[in-house]
Parts: structure tokens; sequence; C-alpha cells
């Protein structure tokens, strides 16, 4: 009988430590997360005395798929939102009949690399690269040796990883709507984000994109943006903060709140000036996020479709992997937000 062949999680196990530990000491990467000295040298030395060889650009050819696909997300994938994707992204795979193996990268681009190495060490027919926030991400490069996903992610360079994103600038369109048939055509105002490009907060990404579908429909409808409040970010506070100082200045009809964490800042600020949503002032976020449950009424907004994100990411993933060599795929996914109806829009008085 041949030798079984020694793999990275058995160097890992002996060594007691974790798979991406191991991979990131074999690969000279240990000083960049500053492992310790003595977890380097056992590492090394368990591999020595087992006979490991990386497989890295050298694997044997596969006898068939493996069945089983790699998830990499860049939060911790039991929490929130998170967990929504995973689930999706479960429930797909199982539906296809693949296995999913789920790690966590906290967004260090040197951690994702020494994933991805150890879902191909585990012979993973591909991998889904999930941010929590839609942004840029560097592709790491073992991702061109098998089929790879990008969810709620673009990449800095030209690849052919498709993408997996929620349909952001639809988005912008779902909440103008709202308000232009509850009959606001002035005194719509914008929290989260200044009128110029490139006044936008860290989450540029997503904010671009809403600003975009929303203009559009407003512009199509003969309505300007009364005023666009900047956020540095999108929190509780900097949501009261701004609608504070709108207040100071205009008598808003309507405030289109680029998430709901800034709306729940406005709902405090409106309520302090002596003006009730919606009666005096309509409001409309974004992301469906447990908060907007929380607010009485309930908030208005266009939820981010984590679940059936994960779906569809797995879903693209499974089909490059099945696809004949050569055959083309399209490079970008939109997942339809859809429009979670509360109590905060009504039409404007008078």
């Amino acid at each position: 009988m041949g030798r079984t062949r020694v793999t990275l999680a058995d160097v890992a196990a002996a060594s007691g430590v974790s798979v991406t530990t191991a991979s990131l000491v074999l690969t000279g990467r240990a000083r960049e997360l500053r492992i310790s000295a003595d977890a380097e040298r056992r590492v090394r030395s368990t591999a020595h005395e087992l006979g490991y060889r990386r497989s890295a650009g050298t694997a044997p050819p596969r006898a068939g798929r493996s069945q089983t696909i790699g998830f990499v997300s860049d939060t911790v994938a039991s929490s929130g939102w998170a967990g929504d994707m995973v689930k999706g992204a479960v429930d797909a795979a199982y539906r296809l009949g693949f296995m999913l193996f789920v790690a966590e990268s906290g967004g260090d681009p040197v951690v994702e690399r020494a994933l991805a190495d150890a879902m191909r060490e585990r012979r993973a027919d591909g991998v889904v690269f999930a941010s929590m926030h839609t942004r840029t991400v560097v592709v790491p490069d073992s991702s061109y040796d098998s089929p790879a996903v990008l969810l709620n992610a673009t990449s800095t360079t030209r690849t052919a990883a498709p993408a997996v994103l929620p349909d952001e600038v639809q988005a912008g369109r779902s909440a103008a709507r709202v308000l232009v048939e509850a009959g606001h055509d002035r005194e719509i105002h914008l929290i989260g984000a200044g009128p110029g490009p490139c006044d936008l907060p860290p989450h540029g990404i997503a904010a671009a994109e809403r600003l975009l579908g929303l203009r559009e429909v407003l512009t199509a409808e003969g309505i300007e943006v009364a005023s666009a409040q900047w956020c540095p970010k999108w929190t509780q506070e900097h949501g009261y903060h701004a609608t504070a100082a709108l207040l100071r200045e205009h008598r808003p009809q309507a405030l289109v709140c680029l998430n709901d964490h800034l709306a729940s800042g406005a709902y405090q600020a409106l309520d302090e000036a002596g003006l009730s949503v919606p009666q005096d002032v309509s409001v409309i976020g974004f992301e469906d996020h447990p908060v907007a449950s929380w607010l009485r009424p309930r908030l208005t907004t266009v939820a981010l479709p984590h679940y059936e994100l994960g779906v569809r990411a797995v879903k693209v993933l499974v089909d490059l992997v099945v696809r004949p060599r050569g055959a083309r795929a399209p490079l970008t996914h939109r997942v339809p937000m859809p429009v979670r109806q509360g109590g905060s829009v009504a039409a404007p008085r008078g």
C-alpha cells in the first residue's frame, strides 16, 4: 500500500495549533501575524517529522470533485447578518449536494490568503470570499487555481472571479419611489452623505450606488434634493447630530437616511424638536437592521438580502465548478433589495 499523504490539517493537529496558524508558518508568514517563536518551531518540527510537503502548484490531478466548497468571511460567521449569509450558503450547498467549510479572516488579507491555501489543501472545489460591508478586496493568488466567487465585494484588480452584490442602485430607486408615491415632491433631505460625489462615508460603495438610484428617480420627477448632511460614520449619534443641525435651518417633509442607524438617530432629533414620524416628517432607511423594528413607528427600510446573497453566491460558484471549461459566465450578479414597509412614511401635511 502507498503511504498516506500528510495534510496541513494533520500538521496543525499534531502541533496543537489551528490550520490557519500552520499555513502561515509553512508559507513564511508567521512574523506578519506575530505568531510566537515557540509555535513556529513546533509547526516546522512537526511538519518535518511527518514528512509534510506543500502541494500548492504541484498537487496531483483530482480524481473527480470533492463536493466541498469553502466560505471565507471577514466577520464572525455566527453573528448577525454574517450568520444569515452563511445560512443561505449552507442551505444552497446542501440542496446542490455540496458540503460547506466556513472560516473567518477578520478582514486581514494575510489570514485570508492562508485560509484560501487551507481550503485548497482540503481540496475544496471552489471558495466564496465574503464581506459584511460592500468593499474592494485583494483576491488571493490561490483563487486562480480553482473557481472563486466574491460575495458583497469587488476586486481591486481585474479578475475572472464573479461578484455577487446587493442591487444598491435599485434600492435607491425603490426608496425614492416610496416617497414620491406618498406625495413628497419637495423638502426631501439626505442624512449620511454630502451633496458632492466625493462626500461619502467609509461605506462609500453602497452610499454612492444608493444615491445614484435615488437621484435618478427624483430627477425624472423634477424633484431636487433640498440638502444633504454628510456623516463621518453611519451611527445613531451621527444621525442625531446631522438631523439636529438640519432642523436649525430647514423644516423637512422627508428624510432619506442612508442606513437604519442614522434613521434611529434622526428619530431622536425629530422627537426632541417636537416633530412626529410620519405625521410631520417621513423617514426612510436602508439595510433592515434589527434597529428598524425597534423604532416606533417601525421604520420603512430597503433591506439587504443577506440570506439570498449567500444562496446566490453558492449557486454561482457551483455553476463554475460543474460548467465545462471555457464557457463564459456573467461577472456581476445583482440580488434585489426588497422594501420592508413600516409606518414611517405618510403623505405630507397640507
